[in-house]
């Protein structure tokens, strides 16, 4: 039996698979951590969110910008939009206008993500604070919650860990 041979990607093989272009902002995948508390956290959903053609919504706060930022390695510009300091009017408007809302968030009712469907539809997809979660009024908003199983002792995961597995499951690549 002849052992299979592994062949490494190069950059270049990897650039020609990829879209040419940034995605315009008509994008049916928005990441929305609309309650940070770790400006790094930002940073790594941004990346993220290049990597599965989602936009990020984050509230204007004054230290988002930097943070943003810092935690651009791309270098280039990134779908970003912009959401008021309270968050829930642009949430109901989002819903108003067909999205649907998917929160990162250990309910009774939750999903498991392996039976969360890919985004057929505009998806808004919250992440809530690091240690207290989606606020209540926000959850009443919901279409659904989903939670992601553990077999370790944590009750969750890192909030950016969490929303990058719940964006690849909706944006259909895993």
């Amino acid at each position: 039996m002849t052992a299979r041979r592994i062949r490494i990607s190069s950059r270049s093989d990897l650039r020609s698979q990829r879209r040419r272009r940034s995605h315009s902002c008509w994008n049916h995948l928005i990441a929305a951590p609309l309650w940070p508390k770790h400006g790094v956290n930002l940073g790594t959903m941004l990346r993220t969110c290049d990597a599965v053609g989602a936009c990020l919504a984050v509230p204007r706060l004054p230290w988002i910008p930097e943070a943003l930022d810092k935690g651009n390695t791309l270098r280039r510009r990134s779908c970003v939009h912009w959401v008021a300091r309270d968050p829930i009017p642009w949430l109901t408007r989002q819903q108003a206008e067909g999205s649907r809302l998917i929160g990162v968030e250990l309910t009774e009712e939750s999903i498991r993500l392996g039976d969360l469907p890919a985004a057929r539809q505009r998806t808004v997809m919250l992440l809530g604070h690091e240690t207290t979660g989606i606020p209540a009024d926000a959850l009443d908003l919901l279409d659904d919650a989903v939670e992601i199983p553990m077999v370790g002792t944590g009750h969750s995961l890192n909030v950016t860990v969490a929303g990058s597995l719940v964006l690849y499951r909706l944006a259909g690549l895993l």
